[in-house]
C-alpha cells in the first residue's frame, strides 16, 4: 500500500491539521539504517554517557559527515546537560547542512525553547508541514511520520486522530521502532489515558528491553495507581541509564509526596551535577523551598528555572501541579495563573487550575474551565470526565444551612438528608471550639451515589482506589451508603472524619503533613463514639511488635506505597497512636500549637522538636508507647504463634497437614488466642454449637474489646441463636452492638428482639445506629417509627413513616393512615391530607375510612368557648 501525499491535502493541513493525516500512512517504509559510530554514539546517550556522545558528535561534525545523525546526537547530548546556547548554534549549523530534515527542525524546537525562543519555535511546525507537503517521498521513514505526528500536535490536531491514525499505522507498519511506543505512550500521558499508556510502553519493551525511557514512560503510567510497579519500571531505567533525568525527576517528585525533602534533594542535586540548569528540577527545588518556607530559596530557585526560557508555562505549572498535590490549592490555583499569564493558552496549567477552583469551591470559573478545557482536547480522559460528571450534577439536590452545603442525589436527599447535616452540625459544635479554628464560608459536602462519580469528582477518573472520603479543605466529597452494599463502613463515621479534616486543613491553611491529618481524624473519630475508627486489632498488635511500625519523621511514606492494603490500614491507626501519644504525653494545646507552627510554615519535625521532644527522643518514646499498648490487649491470652502457622501461602493438601497440626498444638494452650479462635471456627464449622461456646466465651472473657468480622461476641450471638437460647442472645448483642460500628446484621437481628420484647429505649437506639450504615432500606425505619411511636416521640415517627413513603413501599395506603393518626390533633390538614392519599391507594380502606369520618366530624364542631 503506497498513498502519495497531495501536497493539496498538505496544504489543508496548515490550516486544518486534523485533515489529510491518512494520505501518508501508507507511505511508511522501514527506516534506514544508520552508521556504526552514529549506533555507538546514539548508545552513550541511550546509557548517560552525554559527554562523550558530544565528542564524538562533535568531531565527526567538525569532519563533516554527511547525514542529520550526527548532528541530532550533537542537540541531544548538548540539550541533555543543560548547554542551551551552545544547543541553539548547533542547530542553527545543522539547519545550514539539513534544512530538509524534519528530525532537525523537530529537535531544533527544543533547542529553541529552551532558549526562549518561542516564536521561531513556533515557525518549525510550519516548517515541517511545508517540508513534508513539498517532498513526501522524503519523509517515508516511521521516525520522520512520528514526528509529523508530533507536530500536527503542537500546532493543535486532534490527539485522537493523531493517536489512531499515525501513530497506530506507523506502529502496524514497523513494530520495532521505538519512537512510535514513545510518542503514543506519551501522549496517552498527557492526556491521562494511563491504561492505554501501560499497554503501549509494555509493547514497546517487548521490542526493546533495554531503552530507559520506555521503562520511563511505563512508570509514569503506574505511578498513580500501582507506586510498586512503578518503582521496579523506575529501577530499570536507571540500571539503564543512571543519568536518566526523566527518572531522577520523578523519584524526586516521589519523595517529595512522601515529605522526603532531603532525599528528593539529592535526586535533584544528581541531576544539576550534569546538567544545573535544569529548568524542571530547578521548579521542584522551588516546590521543596515553598514547602520548607523558604522564600529566597524558592525565589532563587524559580530565577533558576526561567533562566533561559523566561516565561516558560511548565515551570509554573509543576510547582502549582506539586503544591495541589500537598492539599495547597490556593497556592496552586496562583501557580497555575502564573503559568496562564506566560501563556494563556497552556492547557495543562488551564486543566489544573479547573481543578484546583473546584476543589476550593470557586465552582463556576472551575466547571466553565473544564468545559474550555474538553473543548479544545476532547481527549483529556480528566476533563472529558469532569465535563461529563458536571451533566450528572443535574440530578443532585442542595440541601444547606448557615454552616454547610450539602449536594447529594435528589432520591438520597429527600431520605436521609436532614440526618447529615444534622451530624455535620454537632461534629462542627464538637470540634470548632476544641480547635480555636474560624471557618469563614460554609463547607461545602458532596455524597455521590456513585463511586465512580466520586472519583470523577476527587480524582479525575472513575478509578476509587478504596477511599470512603475525601477533604480538600472546605471542600469534602464522600461516597454515598449506595456504594457500600455490604453495610462495612459507618457513613456518620467518615462524615465526622472528613469534617475534622475541615477543620485542621483550614486552621493550618492546608499546610500540615498527611500523617498529622488522618491521625487527627481517625483520634477524633474515636473520641466522638468508641466503636468509629481504627482500633488495635490482633494483627495491628503483631504489626506494632514485629517490624511494621514507622518513624514518626517518615509517616507520611506510609500512605504513599503501603506492601498491602493492610498495611496503609495501618498507616492511619499508627498517625492516630501517635496523636493519641502527643496528647497524653504534651497535652492538646501542645499539639495545637503544633498546628499553629504549621499554619506559620515551620516544617513539621522541626515544629514538633520545638514543643515536645528531640525527634530521636520523640521516636523512641513513641514507640515504647506503641509497644506498651500493643503488650496490654488482652494480657490474659497467649498471643504465641506457631511457627508453622506463619506461612503466607499453603497448596490444599498443606491446609490439611495444618488443619492436623493445629489440632494438635491448640490442644495444650486453653488460653493462647490462635488456639481459641482456631478450635472455635472447627467446632462452628461442624455444627457443635454447644461446645463452641467454650472457646468463644473463654475469648470474651479475656478478650472483651474485641471488633470487627469474626469478634468472639459475633460468632457467639449465632451459636446462642442456633440454640434458640434468646436471653443469652440478647444479651450478647447488646454488648456487641455498644462496640461495633457497622454490623448491620446484627443490628438488624437485636432490633427483632428489641420489638418483641418491646423495649423500646434499646429499639430506637438500634435503629439509629443501623442508619448510621444504611439510611436507603425500609426496616429501620419501621422499628424506629414503632419505637418512637410508643415512646411519645411523634414527630420522630412520622418523619420515620414519611421517610418509609420515599422507600417505594408495597403498603403506602397503611403508612398514609399511620401518619394521618398520629397527626389527627396536631394537625388535622396534614391527616386529612394523608387520609386521602390513603385512600386514593386503597379506597376500602376501612381505618382510613373512619378516620376521615372522624376528621370531618371534628372539622364541622363549634370551637368551645372558655369559661369567663
Amino acid at each position: 500500500m503506497n498513498i502519495p501525499l497531495r501536497r493539496a491535502a498538505a496544504r489543508r493541513w496548515l490550516s486544518n491539521s486534523t485533515v489529510g493525516f491518512a494520505l501518508l500512512l501508507g507511505s511508511i517504509l522501514a527506516s534506514p539504517a544508520h552508521g556504526a559510530e552514529p549506533a555507538a554514539a546514539q548508545s552513550q546517550l541511550r546509557t548517560g554517557e552525554y559527554e562523550q556522545a558530544i565528542a564524538a558528535a562533535q568531531k565527526a561534525v567538525a569532519a563533516g559527515e554527511r547525514g542529520d545523525e550526527w548532528h541530532l546526537i550533537l542537540l541531544e547530548g548538548l540539550l541533555a546537560v543543560g548547554r542551551y546556547p551552545e544547543a541553539y548554534s548547533a542547530w542553527t549549523n545543522a539547519l545550514a547542512k539539513e534544512g530538509r530534515s524534519v528530525r532537525v527542525r523537530w529537535l531544533g524546537r527544543e533547542a529553541l525553547l529552551a532558549n526562549g525562543e518561542v516564536a521561531d519555535a513556533r515557525s518549525q511546525l510550519r516548517e515541517i508541514a511545508q517540508l513534508v507537503s513539498s517532498r513526501p517521498g522524503n519523509y517515508r521513514d516511521v521516525p520522520s511520520l512520528v514526528i509529523f505526528g508530533q507536530s500536527a500536535l503542537a500546532s493543535g490536531a486532534d490527539p485522537k486522530v493523531v493517536l489512531e491514525r499515525i501513530y497506530e499505522m506507523a506502529r502496524k507498519a514497523d513494530p520495532k521502532a521505538r519512537e512510535v511506543y514513545l510518542a503514543s505512550g506519551g501522549l496517552a500521558l498527557e492526556k491521562g489515558d494511563f491504561a492505554l499508556a501501560a499497554r503501549r510502553f509494555d509493547e514497546g519493551l517487548k521490542q526493546s528491553t533495554n531503552d530507559a525511557d520506555l521503562h520511563f514512560g511505563r512508570a509514569k503510567a503506574f505511578a498513580e495507581s500501582d507506586r510498586e510497579e512503578a518503582a521496579k519500571s523506575l529501577a530499570a531505567a536507571l540500571q539503564i541509564n543512571p543519568r536518566h533525568t526523566p527518572s531522577l525527576l520523578l523519584m524526586a517528585d516521589h519523595r517529595i509526596d512522601a515529605e522526603d525533602y532531603s532525599g528528593a534533594s539529592e535526586l535533584l542535586g544528581e541531576i544539576q551535577k550534569y546538567n544545573p540548569n535544569h529548568p524542571e528540577a530547578a521548579a521542584y527545588r522551588a516546590v521543596i523551598a515553598h514547602l520548607r518556607n523558604q522564600p529566597e530559596a524558592e525565589k532563587d530557585a524559580v530565577a533558576l528555572a526561567l533562566r533561559y526560557w523566561t516565561n516558560n508555562p511548565r515551570v509554573p505549572y509543576l510547582i502549582g501541579t506539586k503544591l495541589s498535590r500537598k492539599y495547597r490549592f490556593a497556592e496552586g490555583a496562583k501557580a497555575q495563573r502564573d503559568a496562564l499569564r506566560f501563556d494563556p493558552e497552556y492547557l495543562p496549567a488551564k486543566a489544573a487550575l479547573a481543578n484546583d477552583l473546584l476543589r476550593l469551591g470557586d465552582e463556576a470559573e472551575g466547571w466553565q474551565l473544564a468545559q474550555e478545557v474538553h473543548a479544545k482536547d476532547g481527549y483529556d480522559v480528566t476533563m472529558f470526565n469532569l465535563v461529563t460528571l458536571h451533566d450528572t450534577l443535574t440530578n443532585y439536590t442542595t440541601l444547606s444551612n448557615d454552616h454547610f452545603t450539602v449536594r447529594m442525589h435528589s432520591q438520597e436527599a429527600a431520605i436521609y438528608g436532614p440526618r447529615v447535616l444534622a451530624l455535620l452540625e454537632r461534629a462542627r459544635q464538637t470540634l470548632v471550639p476544641k480547635y480555636g479554628v474560624t471557618l469563614k464560608e460554609p463547607t461545602v459536602v458532596e455524597i455521590f451515589a456513585s463511586s465512580k462519580d466520586f472519583g470523577v469528582r476527587t480524582f479525575g477518573i472513575p478509578d476509587n482506589p478504596g477511599y470512603l472520603g475525601v477533604c480538600f479543605g472546605r471542600v469534602v466529597t464522600a461516597n454515598s451508603p449506595a456504594t457500600n452494599p455490604g453495610g462495612t463502613v459507618n457513613w456518620e463515621a467518615v462524615l465526622w472524619h472528613e469534617f475534622c479534616h475541615v477543620v485542621t486543613l483550614q486552621l493550618t491553611r492546608n499546610k500540615m503533613p498527611r500523617w498529622l491529618s488522618e491521625g487527627i481524624s481517625v483520634h477524633e473519630e474515636r473520641q466522638a463514639n468508641p466503636a468509629w475508627g481504627e482500633q488495635l486489632t490482633p494483627k495491628y498488635r503483631e504489626m506494632i511488635l514485629g517490624e511494621d511500625l514507622t518513624p514518626v519523621s517518615r509517616l507520611s511514606a506510609a500512605f504513599l506505597m503501603p506492601k498491602s492494603s493492610l498495611h496503609l490500614q495501618f498507616a492511619y491507626y499508627e498517625s492516630s497512636l501517635v496523636v493519641e501519644f502527643l496528647i497524653e504525653r504534651f497535652g492538646v494545646d501542645g499539639l495545637k500549637a503544633v498546628l499553629l507552627d504549621l499554619r506559620d510554615g515551620v516544617f513539621i519535625n522541626d515544629s514538633l522538636e520545638k514543643h515536645t521532644l528531640p525527634m530521636d527522643a520523640l521516636e523512641r518514646e513513641f514507640a515504647a508507647y506503641a509497644r506498651k499498648k500493643a503488650e496490654s490487649l488482652a494480657p490474659g491470652l497467649d498471643w504465641t504463634k506457631p511457627e508453622f502457622a506463619k506461612a503466607s501461602q499453603r497448596s490444599v493438601v498443606d491446609l490439611e497437614k495444618f488443619d492436623a497440626a493445629m489440632m494438635d498444638w491448640s490442644a495444650t494452650r486453653p488460653t493462647n488466642f490462635w488456639a481459641l479462635d482456631f478450635r472455635a471456627q472447627t467446632l462452628l464449622t461442624e455444627k457443635n454449637w454447644t461446645d463452641a461456646k467454650v472457646p468463644l466465651q473463654t475469648l470474651i472473657d479475656l478478650y472483651p474489646s474485641q471488633t470487627g468480622a469474626g469478634s468472639a461476641r459475633e460468632r457467639m450471638a449465632r451459636v446462642h441463636r442456633e440454640l434458640d437460647e434468646t436471653n443469652a442472645e440478647w444479651s450478647t448483642l447488646l454488648a456487641l452492638s455498644e462496640r461495633e460500628a457497622a454490623a448491620p446484621e446484627a443490628f438488624l437481628r437485636l432490633m427483632e428482639l428489641a420489638a418483641a420484647r418491646q423495649d423500646w429505649p434499646v429499639l430506637r437506639q438500634t435503629a439509629e445506629r443501623y442508619l448510621a450504615v444504611n439510611p436507603l432500606i425500609a426496616p429501620p425505619y419501621r422499628y424506629l417509627a414503632e419505637a418512637s411511636e410508643k415512646t411519645g416521640a411523634q414527630p420522630e415517627a412520622v418523619a420515620a413513616y414519611q421517610t418509609l413513603l420515599r422507600l417505594d413501599p408495597l403498603n403506602p395506603s397503611t403508612l398514609h393512615t399511620q401518619i394521618a393518626r398520629l397527626l389527627q390533633k396536631s394537625d388535622r390538614t396534614a391527616a386529612r391530607k394523608h387520609t386521602l392519599a390513603a385512600l386514593e391507594e386503597t379506597p376500602r380502606n376501612r381505618e382510613a375510612l373512619q378516620l376521615l369520618l372522624q376528621l370531618s366530624e371534628a372539622s364541622t364542631q363549634p370551637a368551645s368557648t372558655p369559661n369567663p
